[in-house]
């Protein structure tokens, strides 16, 4: 595990409610007048976590000028899940397995909205690869207002063959790319599926993308030739879950 600060209530709030044992010192602005701290502090408390009070320039030093609402912690962040963990997981979804690869995201905003869509939209766990993608950073913690650590997250050495040890269990590979001629809204997404996406600028790599069963484009009515990668996230996991007649 790796000692790291959660920034911002979303973050604090998420640790508290789902991993408060990793939870290490909690810091909250001395004086503030705002209703949510005071409902952190003592949702903490309850929890047997014991808040510090800081005044705001203390803060402010601790998270080098960064956005911190009033409340910062100290977090043992546990470790992303090996490849290793794929087939289990495939086969524990069953059908309902729905997996989401980024092939080599490096913006931490990016990154932590498509987590955010992703546990929003229940997804089985999110594949990254190890290396030439950004890790789970604080700043990823906080734009993903808690889901890096509700929806498990796996850092794969080699990408290709995570991919193949998912094919191998049961699970359809499919590719989205903006040169592709079939539209995202005529492949058939219901069953496992993994819904794999590129980078911000170059897209799937090569190895990545032999390795999709099925290469489909979000069909734009516009000028723009791509959209951001957490928003074309979003759009294919709930059209996948459209598809499977997924109700809340």
């Amino acid at each position: 595990m790796s000692n790291e600060l959660l920034i911002g209530i979303h973050a604090v709030e998420a640790a508290l409610n789902h991993d408060v044992g990793n939870l290490v010192e909690l810091y909250i602005e001395s004086g503030s007048h705002n209703t949510r701290l005071k409902e952190l502090g003592e949702r903490a408390r309850e929890l047997g976590v014991k808040p510090h009070a800081r005044d705001r320039a203390a803060l402010d030093r601790m998270t080098g000028g960064a956005r911190h609402q009033g409340v910062v912690a100290r977090y043992n962040a546990p470790p992303p899940l090996a490849e290793s963990a794929l087939p289990e997981l495939a086969e524990k979804a069953g059908r309902d397995a729905l997996f989401l690869v980024l092939d080599g995201v490096t913006d931490p905003h990016n990154f932590g909205a498509c987590l955010r869509s992703a546990e929003a939209a229940g997804v089985t766990a999110v594949i990254v690869p190890k290396d030439r993608a950004v890790g789970v950073t604080p700043t990823v913690r906080r734009a993903s207002a808690g889901a890096a650590d509700r929806v498990p997250i796996v850092s794969a050495t080699n990408l290709a063959r995570a991919l193949k040890a998912l094919k191998d269990a049961g699970v359809w590979m499919a590719g989205l790319a903006g040169d592709a001629t079939q539209s995202l809204y005529d492949v058939d997404l219901d069953g496992p599926v993994a819904l794999v996406l590129g980078s911000e600028g170059e897209g799937m790599r090569r190895l990545t993308r032999e390795n999709c069963d099925f290469i489909a484009k979000i069909p734009m009515r516009g000028d723009v030739e791509s959209l951001n990668v957490s928003v074309s996230t979003g759009i294919v996991l709930f059209e996948a879950l459209r598809q499977r007649g997924a109700k809340a």
